[in-house]
């Protein structure tokens, strides 16, 4: 680390915009390969998928990757959003199944990082431990007990088996709890002298000092859950209700003229998502204690 604040600020500089230049490659090339018409599409990326040319020693076998197409054309905008409704139908089922799991997640967060941070009771921190095992574990492991609530409840192939599941998300808990230990408890003091109550001081005070770190929250609740497959994959059974990133899944093999478009297209949301709340987003990181 100290090496690296040793460097003169032009190399440092230079070394971070290489990166960055780096990173945005893909998202370059997706972009403008979105412009190609379908007959020059064909004929550099016609053969993805089929790997057994390739493996033979076949030269013509192989992606021939372009960062500026020979012709621009809207055709592959034109026929998803024109032609094949299927894509915006998708569109509006993964905004209708992040939406309400980001709400409500950042609400019920807040409210037990409330309790979590400022509220003494016997057993807050065993408790708290407790709630952040259920964090460690991953999908998988909690797959089968899933499962078998969602079948009970009678909530298989509902939009409710994603939702619910998703609001009680313990990730936002030790994000806001984390954010919220920072805040000194004298404010709070100050509004007990005046009568407040928890109630009022968690609207009027502890909310709006929280506020980057419920926008942090926000984006990354959206950008997980946006991308999520597992969930749908498997509790969705009736494709009219399935979210837009299983559709990225089918195109690679049946559509794959529009599949750059549809990348695209997919990305925005998050993207605007992220400049619109940048700088909350990087404030909120900074002070919840989260390291990238």
């Amino acid at each position: 680390m100290r090496n690296i604040r040793a460097l003169p600020k032009a190399v440092l500089f230079t070394l971070i915009a290489a990166v960055a230049a780096l990173l945005l490659v893909p998202i370059v090339l997706t972009a403008a390969n979105s412009l190609m018409t379908q007959n020059e599409f064909a004929a550099n990326y016609g053969l993805i998928g089929t790997m057994t040319d390739a493996a033979a020693g076949d030269k013509d076998a192989f992606i021939n990757l372009k960062l500026i197409p020979d012709w621009v054309t809207f055709a592959q905008y034109k026929k998803l959003l024109i032609t094949t409704p299927r894509f915006l139908q998708m569109f509006w089922n993964s905004a209708g199944l992040v939406t309400p799991i980001v709400a409500g997640q950042t609400l019920i967060a807040s409210l037990a990082a409330y309790a979590f941070a400022k509220l003494r009771f016997r057993g807050r921190d065993a408790l708290f431990m407790v709630y952040l095992m259920t964090m460690l574990m991953p999908f998988q492991v909690t797959l089968v007990p899933n499962y078998i609530i969602i079948d009970r409840l009678g909530l298989f192939n509902t939009t409710a088996a994603i939702i619910l599941p998703g609001i009680f998300g313990a990730f936002g808990v030790f994000m806001i709890r984390q954010f919220m230990a920072q805040i000194p408890n004298a404010y709070m003091e100050a509004a007990k002298t005046d009568g407040a109550g928890h109630a009022a001081i968690f609207v009027r005070i502890i909310l709006p000092l929280v506020k980057p770190g419920l926008a942090a929250l926000s984006v990354l609740l959206f950008v997980d859950y946006w991308n999520m497959v597992e969930q749908p994959l498997i509790f969705l059974e009736d494709e009219f209700k399935q979210p837009l990133s299983l559709y990225l899944l089918q195109i690679s093999e049946q559509e794959t003229d529009v599949v750059f478009a549809a990348s695209v297209l997919y990305m925005c949301p998050m993207i605007l998502l992220f400049l619109y709340a940048e700088t909350y987003f990087v404030e909120g990181i900074q002070h919840s204690g989260i390291k990238g």
